[in-house]
């Protein structure tokens, strides 16, 4: 089948009580363990696409990929979404480039702005049968060239319950990233964070049936780091989101949880091991594809942490 958007997975996990996995792609072996997963869980899937993503591999290449893994997955609805657009000219390109989703951030900018750019954006979407993702209240950290506010003022920032209904009346967005304690990037928290999920209940409330989205949901899950430090490298303080924090946020209204994080320790954790155990080692192959089984690997885990393995057939 061709690529799908999300409404009907949000539906349904809004429905059935979990969230579908969002997972930021780079290069061929990302891709391919995060479908190998998918296929073996039997789950719907969002493969995401950064602008950093396609700055390094060119949105051809991106694309081709994903197109091979619609293809050889009949039975697995995809959704491509772009991760972060911050201009209405990305958002455009992206949506006349095939993305059947698009996010636009703006939630650094004032509140009004921030609805105006939005709206826009919504406006085009809609008018070519894309679905749009947008964020109200800032999340901490950093990835990409995604900056956001400084970990000891994230809860200053949390997105206001009353002010969402307002926006979503307002700019016409399709599901809504919302900040309620989440941080972007491995080093998140100096202590384990406590998620704000009475922000998550009072939206859902006032918009009943609306989807939500968790963003800076990796866990940084100490298996990876564990490796990443036994082989050299340096990650002692890094510190994600608990999985039991974010299973209960799939039961409740977030219907999208995204995954950046986590893939990139898998792939460079395997990678460290293997260059250690065998410094002889010059054969891509021989240590990408050791990444991308850790990859597949990690994924399956996530799907069942998120309650959406075996819920593809009803997202088709």
């Amino acid at each position: 089948m061709a690529l799908v958007d999300t409404k009907k997975m949000f539906r349904m996990a809004l429905q059935n009580g979990y969230a579908v996995g969002a997972f930021n792609v780079n290069n061929m072996e990302i891709t391919q363990g995060i479908v190998k997963a998918i296929a073996k869980e039997k789950a719907p899937l969002i493969l995401q696409i950064s602008r950093g993503a396609r700055s390094y591999a060119s949105m051809s290449y991106l694309k081709a990929i994903i197109d091979i893994a619609v293809k050889e997955n009949p039975d697995i609805p995809i959704c491509m979404h772009l991760d972060h657009g911050d201009t209405f000219e990305i958002c455009k390109q992206c949506v006349d480039d095939g993305f059947t989703s698009v996010m636009i951030d703006a939630s650094h900018h004032p509140y009004d702005e921030n609805v105006a750019l939005t709206k826009k954006v919504a406006d085009y979407a809609h008018a070519h049968n894309v679905v749009v993702e947008a964020e109200l209240g800032q999340l901490g950290g950093i990835e990409e060239d995604v900056v956001g506010v400084k970990a000891d003022d994230i809860a200053a920032h949390l997105t206001d319950p009353d002010q969402a209904i307002d926006f979503v009346n307002k700019t016409g967005c399709d599901s809504l990233a919302v900040a309620c304690g989440t941080s972007h990037g491995a080093y998140k928290f100096k202590s384990e964070p406590k998620l704000a999920f009475d922000v998550i209940e009072k939206i859902s409330k006032k918009l009943p049936g609306f989807p939500l989205v968790m963003h800076g949901s990796s866990s940084v899950l100490k298996e990876f780091k564990d490796l990443i430090n036994k082989y050299g490298g340096n990650m002692p303080d890094a510190m994600g989101v608990p999985e039991e924090a974010i299973s209960k946020a799939a039961k409740m209204a977030v219907c999208k949880v995204n995954i950046d994080t986590d893939l990139r320790m898998a792939m460079t954790a395997k990678i460290r091991q293997v260059f250690a155990e065998n410094p002889a080692e010059f054969d891509p192959r021989k240590y990408l594809g050791p990444a991308r089984d850790a990859i597949e690997k990690m994924v399956v885990h996530k799907l069942q942490v998120l309650g959406c393995s075996g819920k593809a057939a009803e997202c088709l």
